[in-house]
């Protein structure tokens, strides 16, 4: 196992300071190992899960080589020849677990926004103090941008959001919490193959959800409570000015729509399962309310906004793969982990085999049947 820095890499050196995981403490477990604190309801924080991870890889005794930089992967022969910063490898098989996040996606019309505002991406914020006083401007909807624009609010600075396509969810339906329904109810457990718009399944947003003590929702109307201003999805970027759709009603309507359903599907297993007496009755939320009135442009040039968080999302980085096997959208093409390549594989993507493909406890069963193809693999092979 290659490790270009350290073990659990990406939670020491590309997180923010305040983050905790989305998923409640007993889901984080890991084959023959498993949270066992005495906050199971909780949230595991950044130091918490990086010595989680620490601790698995010691009891498991990973092979893991840290400090080793991948630098290309090709075909050679009968397997793969893996160059690295410690030597050249060749191995039949390779099993890419480099992740779907290495580098944060952000919109080309970055390149019109004046010098005077700061930019910057997930992985650069580590807490509001490091950012130059004045407005900010958080561009994204989802997890991490409903977190940061909360976080950068409750410091003291206003903040205007740019809200697109979204997933809401409340925290906690009918007394549990929101991802114990997605476990018991099997939604994780969807196989890819099930899927009817597999594309369009990996590539959604991650739901607005936050990890705290309190267990609280933050959507859109948690947000505009606190004074958080609502604005379109960013378009463009004209004579020094953003421009704003101004479509937030029907972006509203449909994350709503889409929140109801699920929570509908959640009522129905309770009810068919006869565990509707083990939780609490069926809730049913306000809609996300649209603002009276929503700015279309905001003059990037006037000192109002002193930087922009662009939190649009993240893409993986296979530029150290020197296999035909990345589409022209820079993701790899696969079926259930089992690249288009012979003795290729790959972990950790978003809906790899199951929706849950991605959470820390979503990796093994999937590992199973990945490692199982490339065992099989390896006895034809023999």
């Amino acid at each position: 196992m290659l490790e270009r820095g350290e073990v659990a890499n990406s939670w020491r050196r590309e997180r923010w300071d305040s983050l905790r995981l989305l998923t409640p403490n007993w889901q984080s477990r890991l084959p023959g190992l498993r949270y066992e604190g005495p906050d199971p309801d909780g949230y595991m924080t950044v130091a918490e899960v990086t010595e989680f991870i620490e601790h698995f890889a010691k009891v498991s005794r990973a092979p893991v080589r840290t400090g080793v930089n991948v630098t290309s992967v090709r075909q050679a022969g009968d397997g793969y020849h893996v160059a690295t910063s410690h030597g050249g490898i060749h191995s039949r098989t390779v099993v890419i677990a480099s992740g779907a996040c290495n580098q944060p996606t952000v919109p080309r019309l970055k390149d019109a926004v004046p010098a005077s505002v700061e930019q910057l991406t997930p992985f650069d914020y580590r807490d509001p103090t490091r950012l130059p006083d004045g407005r900010v401007l958080v561009v994204g909807a989802s997890a991490t941008g409903v977190q940061l624009a909360a976080e950068l609010k409750r410091s003291g600075r206003p903040v205007t959001l740019s809200v697109g396509e979204h997933v809401r969810l409340p925290r906690t339906y009918r007394g549990r919490d929101v991802l114990w329904w997605m476990d018991a109810s099997g939604v994780w457990d969807q196989r890819y193959d099930e899927i009817d718009d597999l594309t369009r399944a990996r590539r959604l947003p991650s739901p607005q959800l936050v990890g705290t003590p309190e267990r609280t929702a933050l959507d859109l109307n948690a947000l505009a409570s606190m004074g958080v201003e609502l604005v379109g999805r960013w378009g463009a970027v004209r004579d020094g000015h953003g421009l704003f759709s101004g479509g937030l009603r029907n972006v509203f309507s449909l994350a709503d729509l889409k929140m109801q359903r699920l929570l509908d599907t959640f009522d129905d297993w309770a009810r068919t399962h006869g565990r509707a007496g083990a939780v609490g009755p069926p809730e049913r939320f306000a809609p996300t309310r649209v603002p009276e009135s929503t700015r279309l442009q905001l003059d990037l040039r006037s000192g109002e906004i002193c930087a922009i968080v662009w939190a649009t999302g993240f893409r993986p980085d296979y530029g150290w793969l020197d296999v035909p096997v990345v589409d022209a959208k820079g993701q790899l093409r696969h079926a259930g982990g089992v690249v288009d390549s012979p003795g290729l594989y790959a972990l950790g993507l978003p809906v790899l085999r199951r929706r849950k493909s991605t959470f820390i406890y979503g990796t093994e069963d999937d590992a199973r049947e990945v490692i199982d193809h490339l065992a099989r693999y390896l006895a034809v092979r023999r």
